[in-house]
């Protein structure tokens, strides 16, 4: 089995700086890091939602099915594809991703991974369609194991657990977090557009722990500017 860690690098270094850059009007026009397609529990099939993506113009995505990266994978050959026969047109950058399910204060939180290398080894428990059970559902663990592949690891919709954010994302950036889903609609307005009070408390102690800030429709349906 052959890393390449060089794209991988390339590729973690770019998602790096769009997330300097992300603010409460970056999604869902220009960018998405959380949709969900067939592969997971989303009604969307890769290519369909590659194709929406090209049509909303997005620049850069990412497709986070739950323990999984065959959608990913899929929408990477669609993609390829497609710039075959449209070589003139706008291509967005498509990064790997995956919604993994993890235990950060006995509370059961969920992690996005990003920019990984999809064959690490460290990957591999994550991986499985299924929650990671033992010493590997950790937290602690799980961000460990995307930074081995890589990645970067971000607490995703943190106010929307039974525990507090004030609490978890602390927590999660003593655990070496990398950023936070700062920008997220909790209450499935349509259009989409981000909570306004969790979005203020979520990006003030991002940048008290210096995290990125990230958004994302978490679309589940057939429209990539709704959540379900």
């Amino acid at each position: 089995m052959v890393i390449n860690f060089a794209r991988t690098t390339v590729s973690k270094e770019l998602l790096k700086q769009v997330f300097q850059r992300i603010d409460a009007q970056s999604c869902p026009q220009l960018f998405n890091f959380h949709m969900h397609t067939v592969h997971s529990d989303g009604k969307l099939e890769p290519g369909d939602l590659m194709s929406q993506a090209i049509a909303i113009g997005l620049k850069g995505l990412a497709i986070t099915d739950h323990h999984s990266i065959s959608g990913y994978q899929a929408a990477l050959t669609w993609l390829e594809d497609w710039k075959w026969s449209n070589s003139d047109a706008h291509v967005p950058y498509l990064w790997s991703g995956a919604e993994i399910n993890a235990n950060l204060l006995d509370n059961e939180v969920h992690i996005l991974a990003y920019a990984f290398e999809s064959e690490h080894p460290s990957m591999k428990p994550y991986l499985q369609k299924i929650p990671s059970v033992g010493k590997a559902y950790q937290a602690v663990n799980v961000i460990t194991a995307i930074h081995e592949a890589g990645g970067l690891a971000v607490l995703a919709h943190p106010a929307r657990y039974r525990r507090s954010h004030f609490d978890l994302i602390p927590a999660a950036a003593g655990d070496g977090i990398d950023g936070v889903e700062t920008f997220y609609a909790y209450n499935n307005p349509k259009p989409w557009k981000p909570s306004v009070v969790e979005t203020e408390e979520v990006q003030q102690l991002a940048e008290k722990f210096d995290l990125f800030s990230t958004c994302g429709t978490d679309s589940h349906g057939f429209n990539l500017l709704h959540r379900l």
